[in-house]
Protein backbone atom coordinates (compact mmCIF):
# COMPACT_ATOMS: atom_id res chain seq x y z
CA UNK A 1 0.00 0.00 0.00
CA UNK A 2 1.45 3.32 -0.97
CA UNK A 3 2.47 5.39 1.91
CA UNK A 4 0.01 8.53 2.25
CA UNK A 5 1.48 11.89 1.23
CA UNK A 6 0.62 15.41 1.42
CA UNK A 7 -0.96 17.43 4.38
CA UNK A 8 -2.87 15.32 7.25
CA UNK A 9 -6.28 15.48 7.21
CA UNK A 10 -7.97 18.49 9.27
CA UNK A 11 -9.28 17.22 12.45
CA UNK A 12 -11.45 18.73 14.93
CA UNK A 13 -11.65 18.49 18.72
CA UNK A 14 -14.88 16.46 18.39
CA UNK A 15 -12.53 14.00 16.36
CA UNK A 16 -10.51 14.04 19.29
CA UNK A 17 -12.99 13.14 21.75
CA UNK A 18 -15.11 10.63 19.38
CA UNK A 19 -11.35 8.88 18.70
CA UNK A 20 -10.65 8.96 22.50
CA UNK A 21 -13.71 7.65 23.81
CA UNK A 22 -13.44 4.87 21.67
CA UNK A 23 -10.18 4.24 22.48
CA UNK A 24 -11.13 4.17 26.17
CA UNK A 25 -14.53 2.34 25.78
CA UNK A 26 -12.98 -0.72 24.13
CA UNK A 27 -9.32 -1.03 25.91
CA UNK A 28 -9.25 1.60 28.97
CA UNK A 29 -7.50 4.31 29.41
CA UNK A 30 -3.90 3.27 29.54
CA UNK A 31 -4.34 2.44 26.00
CA UNK A 32 -5.16 5.65 25.23
CA UNK A 33 -1.43 7.33 24.18
CA UNK A 34 -0.94 10.68 22.12
CA UNK A 35 0.25 7.85 19.23
CA UNK A 36 -2.58 5.78 19.44
CA UNK A 37 -5.15 8.84 19.65
CA UNK A 38 -3.18 9.62 16.28
CA UNK A 39 -3.55 6.44 14.53
CA UNK A 40 -7.24 6.78 15.63
CA UNK A 41 -8.45 10.25 13.90
CA UNK A 42 -6.28 9.15 11.02
CA UNK A 43 -3.40 12.25 11.20
CA UNK A 44 0.30 12.40 12.80
CA UNK A 45 0.83 13.10 16.21
CA UNK A 46 2.89 16.37 15.52
CA UNK A 47 -0.22 17.46 14.09
CA UNK A 48 -2.23 16.05 16.81
CA UNK A 49 -0.19 17.93 19.41
CA UNK A 50 -1.24 21.10 17.87
CA UNK A 51 -4.92 20.21 19.28
CA UNK A 52 -4.02 18.67 22.46
CA UNK A 53 -0.43 19.07 24.74
CA UNK A 54 -0.64 15.77 26.19
CA UNK A 55 -2.12 12.94 27.26
CA UNK A 56 -3.25 14.65 31.01
CA UNK A 57 -5.10 17.42 28.87
CA UNK A 58 -6.41 15.21 26.44
CA UNK A 59 -8.20 13.38 30.03
CA UNK A 60 -9.68 17.11 31.37
CA UNK A 61 -10.73 17.97 27.63
CA UNK A 62 -12.60 14.15 27.97
CA UNK A 63 -13.48 15.03 32.03
CA UNK A 64 -14.97 18.55 30.83
CA UNK A 65 -17.03 16.93 27.79
CA UNK A 66 -18.57 14.46 29.75
CA UNK A 67 -19.36 16.53 32.84
CA UNK A 68 -21.29 18.93 30.53
CA UNK A 69 -23.86 16.54 29.30
CA UNK A 70 -24.92 15.99 33.04
CA UNK A 71 -27.77 17.43 33.36
CA UNK A 72 -27.78 18.99 37.45
CA UNK A 73 -30.86 17.56 38.84
CA UNK A 74 -33.36 19.64 40.84
CA UNK A 75 -32.81 19.76 44.34
CA UNK A 76 -35.63 17.42 47.06
CA UNK A 77 -38.29 19.91 47.48
CA UNK A 78 -38.53 20.97 51.38
CA UNK A 79 -35.72 18.49 52.06
CA UNK A 80 -33.36 18.89 55.04
CA UNK A 81 -29.55 18.85 54.84
CA UNK A 82 -29.63 14.78 54.89
CA UNK A 83 -31.93 14.88 52.09
CA UNK A 84 -29.65 17.27 50.15
CA UNK A 85 -26.84 15.63 50.94
CA UNK A 86 -28.56 11.92 50.31
CA UNK A 87 -29.78 13.20 46.73
CA UNK A 88 -26.30 14.93 45.93
CA UNK A 89 -25.16 11.45 46.35
CA UNK A 90 -27.27 9.59 44.27
CA UNK A 91 -26.87 11.99 41.66
CA UNK A 92 -23.12 11.52 41.73
CA UNK A 93 -23.69 8.08 41.46
CA UNK A 94 -26.13 7.88 38.93
CA UNK A 95 -23.66 9.98 36.78
CA UNK A 96 -20.75 7.86 37.34
CA UNK A 97 -22.43 4.42 37.07
CA UNK A 98 -21.34 3.79 33.14
CA UNK A 99 -17.93 5.37 33.11
CA UNK A 100 -15.73 3.31 35.72
CA UNK A 101 -12.94 5.40 33.76
CA UNK A 102 -13.72 8.09 34.76
CA UNK A 103 -14.09 7.33 38.66
CA UNK A 104 -10.72 5.78 38.70
CA UNK A 105 -9.09 8.73 36.89
CA UNK A 106 -10.99 10.93 39.91
CA UNK A 107 -9.84 8.90 42.55
CA UNK A 108 -6.02 9.46 41.98
CA UNK A 109 -6.89 13.02 43.40
CA UNK A 110 -5.40 14.69 40.24
CA UNK A 111 -7.59 15.32 37.35
CA UNK A 112 -10.61 16.52 38.07
CA UNK A 113 -13.18 18.61 35.91
CA UNK A 114 -14.63 22.03 37.19
CA UNK A 115 -17.94 21.36 35.55
CA UNK A 116 -18.46 18.93 38.38
CA UNK A 117 -17.86 20.95 41.28
CA UNK A 118 -21.31 21.40 42.18
CA UNK A 119 -21.29 17.98 43.85
CA UNK A 120 -19.14 18.83 46.46
CA UNK A 121 -20.12 22.48 47.20
CA UNK A 122 -23.68 21.04 48.11
CA UNK A 123 -22.66 18.17 49.73
CA UNK A 124 -20.41 20.84 51.65
CA UNK A 125 -22.91 23.64 51.68
CA UNK A 126 -25.83 21.09 53.44
CA UNK A 127 -23.64 19.97 55.90
CA UNK A 128 -22.42 22.82 57.03
CA UNK A 129 -26.24 24.04 57.12
CA UNK A 130 -26.37 21.08 59.38
CA UNK A 131 -24.12 22.17 62.19
CA UNK A 132 -21.34 21.13 61.24
CA UNK A 133 -18.07 23.28 60.72
CA UNK A 134 -16.25 23.63 56.67
CA UNK A 135 -14.04 21.43 58.15
CA UNK A 136 -16.03 18.91 58.99
CA UNK A 137 -18.66 19.35 56.03
CA UNK A 138 -15.41 18.34 53.96
CA UNK A 139 -14.72 14.94 55.70
CA UNK A 140 -18.15 14.52 55.23
CA UNK A 141 -17.67 15.17 51.45
CA UNK A 142 -14.30 12.56 50.91
CA UNK A 143 -16.21 10.13 53.12
CA UNK A 144 -19.39 10.05 50.79
CA UNK A 145 -17.27 10.30 47.92
CA UNK A 146 -14.79 7.62 48.81
CA UNK A 147 -17.75 5.55 49.53
CA UNK A 148 -19.61 6.28 46.12
CA UNK A 149 -16.37 5.89 44.04
CA UNK A 150 -15.82 2.32 45.87
CA UNK A 151 -19.02 1.06 44.79
CA UNK A 152 -18.79 1.99 41.53
CA UNK A 153 -15.42 0.78 41.08
CA UNK A 154 -16.72 -3.03 42.77
CA UNK A 155 -19.58 -2.98 40.92
CA UNK A 156 -17.65 -2.45 37.55
CA UNK A 157 -15.29 -5.09 38.49
CA UNK A 158 -17.62 -7.63 39.34
CA UNK A 159 -19.67 -7.07 36.07
CA UNK A 160 -16.56 -7.59 33.93
CA UNK A 161 -15.41 -11.12 35.93
CA UNK A 162 -19.39 -12.15 35.34
CA UNK A 163 -18.66 -11.54 31.57
CA UNK A 164 -15.75 -14.20 31.78
CA UNK A 165 -18.69 -16.89 32.07
CA UNK A 166 -16.14 -18.76 33.99
CA UNK A 167 -16.59 -19.85 37.72
CA UNK A 168 -15.40 -17.31 40.13
CA UNK A 169 -12.76 -18.64 42.86
CA UNK A 170 -15.49 -17.24 45.55
CA UNK A 171 -18.56 -19.03 44.73
CA UNK A 172 -16.66 -21.70 44.29
CA UNK A 173 -15.21 -21.17 48.10
CA UNK A 174 -18.67 -20.85 49.41
CA UNK A 175 -20.24 -24.46 47.88
CA UNK A 176 -17.96 -25.96 49.99
CA UNK A 177 -17.96 -24.09 53.12
CA UNK A 178 -17.54 -26.18 56.22
CA UNK A 179 -21.63 -25.63 58.57
CA UNK A 180 -19.83 -26.62 61.69
CA UNK A 181 -16.90 -24.17 61.64
CA UNK A 182 -18.69 -21.32 59.94
CA UNK A 183 -22.34 -21.95 60.64
CA UNK A 184 -23.98 -18.41 58.91
CA UNK A 185 -21.61 -18.58 56.12
CA UNK A 186 -22.83 -21.56 54.87
CA UNK A 187 -26.45 -21.58 55.22
CA UNK A 188 -26.67 -18.28 53.51
CA UNK A 189 -23.45 -20.18 50.64
CA UNK A 190 -25.67 -20.58 47.67
CA UNK A 191 -27.46 -17.18 47.45
CA UNK A 192 -24.47 -15.29 48.46
CA UNK A 193 -23.81 -14.65 44.64
CA UNK A 194 -27.61 -13.36 44.82
CA UNK A 195 -27.46 -11.67 48.19
CA UNK A 196 -24.19 -9.53 47.30
CA UNK A 197 -25.49 -8.11 43.88
CA UNK A 198 -28.39 -6.63 45.29
CA UNK A 199 -28.43 -2.45 44.82
CA UNK A 200 -27.70 -1.19 48.57
CA UNK A 201 -26.18 1.89 47.94
CA UNK A 202 -29.55 3.92 48.85
CA UNK A 203 -29.10 2.11 52.38
CA UNK A 204 -25.64 2.38 52.97
CA UNK A 205 -25.67 6.24 51.61
CA UNK A 206 -28.54 6.78 53.75
CA UNK A 207 -26.91 5.35 57.26
CA UNK A 208 -23.61 6.93 56.05
CA UNK A 209 -25.32 10.29 55.87
CA UNK A 210 -27.33 10.21 59.18
CA UNK A 211 -24.40 9.11 60.93
CA UNK A 212 -22.18 11.78 59.47
CA UNK A 213 -24.42 14.72 60.09
CA UNK A 214 -25.75 13.30 63.38
CA UNK A 215 -22.84 13.11 65.09
CA UNK A 216 -22.13 13.79 68.62
CA UNK A 217 -20.99 17.68 68.64
CA UNK A 218 -20.19 17.88 72.25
Amino acid sequence: MPARTGRPPRISRTDILAAAYRVIDAEGTQALTMRRLAREVGTTPMALYRHVRDKDELLLMLLDDYAAGVPRPEPPAGGGPAERVTATAHAMREALMGVPWIVELLRADDLMSARALWYPEEIIDAAVQAGLTAEEAVDVYRIIWHYTAGEISARAAAARRREDGRPTHRSQVFESLDPDRLPRLAALGPRWAELTARDTYDKGIRALVNGLLGQDRS
